[in-house]
Formats: C-alpha cells, structure tokens, sequence
C-alpha cells in the first residue's frame, strides 16, 4: 500500500433483508492532501460506506485500510486518527458544549493547552464560544452541527469522514468549513465526504467518485470525470449510461 493511502476501501459489499446489496464491490482510495468527493443520489449507498469506514457498520465483503490499519482488525489503531462527523449528529444533550468537547479531549488524550487553544480557535471561528456553557439539548440544529464539527477538529485527525457535512449550516458556516478542510488538505489531512451537492464538490473536490445502486459507476480526478463540463454534466451522463 502506498504509504500516502490514507484510505483504502478494497471490494467492500454490504446486503440487508433480501439480499439487495447497499454496497456493491465498492473500491477507492482517498491520499493524504485529498479531498474527496463521494456523490450520488440519496438511498444509492453512501452512507453505509461511510458507517463501514468509521467502524460504525460491520461488513464482511471486502476490507477496509486506514493509514495502513485493518478496520475489522485493528479499529482502535483506525479511530485514534480519524473524525467522523454523521450527517445528523447524536449528542449528549445532557452534558454543555464545553463538557462534551472537553469529553472528546479526554478520549483523545490532549493536554490542558491543546485543548484549550483548539477549543478557543474553532469556538470563535463557528461564533459559538458563547454558548458553550449552555446545554447541548437547548442548542439548534445548526449548533449542534457546529459542535459535531470542532470536536472532530480539536484531535487534528489525519483523516476526516464527513457524510453531507453542508446539510443544517447557515452559509457563514458553510465557507468556514470549507476554509477549513482547504487547510487541513494543505497540512496533508486526507478528507473524504459525502454530499449530493454537485456545485459544492466540484469547487471543493480534487477527486470524486459516482456511486448508484450501491456500485460505483466513475471516479478519478476532478478533470478526468469533468473534461471540461461541468461535474452535474458529468454526473448525469454516467448516471443515464448505467
């Protein structure tokens, strides 16, 4: 394996009830510095690869590698480098913002000024270090997002799963996420995610994978999908010639 695959998904399958596959010998491979689309119509298997990647999801077709770690054998090894942030994030809504992000701190093992900074950086920049004290069940949707977002931050993972990240963010939001993952990639972080906004990942994306009926039917760079279309262009043409 290349020592830059920060993802590896190799043939990986997942059937549910009757044996229709979510998942179909779906392959890819996400290096450090990537920002990689995963688009597709809702229903055509993105999130279960995503669950599969997290470690959320078990499966048994195929195998999964993160930065050269077994999914299956190794998850510990997966999930010390890697942040997942769900497209509808499940928080603890007893606990305030800072105890939940101070919760993720521990788990992470960062040190009182790690923390500290991190929390304070990402805190201003999503304009919700106010709210911070306040409990995670009186926070909005939009809020909540925030929240998901600077604890999967906070770790500086090497790998970062987001499935339809832009869904429930304002659009202030929205361009500092953007911002963000640009300056992650720069810093050699490997970002793989979901979304069904084409417009979105064609700016954001320097590579991109179609997935339909759970088989994914193009992928490559940006310009070799696009040659010069459009990426919905693109997307139409492979999804009709399916």
């Amino acid at each position: 394996m290349s020592n830059t695959a920060m993802l590896e998904i190799r043939h990986y399958s997942k059937s549910y009830g009757g044996g229709k596959k979510a998942a179909d010998d779906v392959s890819l491979t996400v290096e450090s510095g990537d920002i990689y689309g995963f688009i597709g119509h809702n229903g055509a298997g993105k999130s279960t690869t995503i669950r599969a990647v997290v470690g959320v999801l078990d499966f048994t077709e195929g195998e999964i590698f993160i930065d050269g770690h077994s999914v299956k054998e190794e998850p510990m090894a997966c999930k010390r480098v890697t942040a997942y942030i769900p497209d509808n994030p499940d928080l603890y809504e007893n606990l305030t913002g800072i105890q939940y992000l101070n919760f993720v701190a521990d788990i992470f093992a960062l040190d009182a000024s790690e923390r500290e900074t991190r929390i304070r950086k990402y805190g201003d920049i999503f304009e919700i270090t106010g709210d911070l004290g306040d409990l995670i069940g009186a926070y909005s949707h939009g809020m909540k997002q925030k929240l998901a977002i600077i604890s999967a931050l906070i770790h500086k993972p090497k790998l970062l799963v987001l499935d339809e990240p832009f869904v429930g963010l304002d659009p202030k939001a929205t361009f500092t996420l953007k911002e963000i993952m640009h300056e992650m990639c720069a810093e050699g972080t490997a970002i793989f995610f979901s979304t069904h906004v084409l417009d979105v990942a064609e700016k954001l994306c320097n590579k991109v994978a179609i997935i339909k009926r759970g088989k994914i039917i193009a992928s490559g760079t940006m310009e070799e999908l696009t040659e010069g279309h459009s990426l919905e262009e693109a997307f139409l043409e492979a999804d009709s010639g399916e």
